[in-house]
């Protein structure tokens, strides 16, 4: 059995989700007062990761410019800056609302992308 078992057409509709839910983090729960890193930190990430998502060669993306393992390669590093962000930034002894989402989607997109395929169905690279 392949490790690699989330396709990328459903990685990516999952990129445009979590993109969103990022940008808007801090409304949602509830930390847009705190300010600094906390608020803008996700707010950046969600915006990249829409650019970026656009920019992939894979199903749901518009301009098919970048590779797929070049796509997942910065879902790594986002990831995991997300995650590491509560702590390097000094905000981990805010209330939890204001730092347990960054772990929390950090972590969960890591996994996400463990899983997912870095190649994409033939019909998204020839269009």
């Amino acid at each position: 059995m392949d490790v690699k078992f989330i396709p990328t057409a459903v990685h990516g509709v999952l990129d445009y989700i979590v993109a969103v839910a990022l940008f808007f983090a801090p409304v949602i729960f509830g930390f847009q007062e705190l300010g600094g890193a906390a608020v803008i930190i996700p707010m950046v990430l969600g915006i990249g990761l829409f650019v970026y998502s656009l920019l992939t060669r894979y199903e749901l993306g518009l301009f098919k410019v970048i590779p797929m393992p070049i796509h997942l390669a910065i879902d790594y590093v986002a990831a995991a800056f997300l995650a590491l962000s509560p702590f390097l930034f000094g905000f981990i002894n805010e209330a939890p609302n204001a730092w347990m989402p960054h772990i929390v989607v950090g972590l969960a997109v890591l996994l996400v992308t463990v899983f997912t395929q870095t190649v994409p169905s033939r019909s998204a690279v020839e269009s």
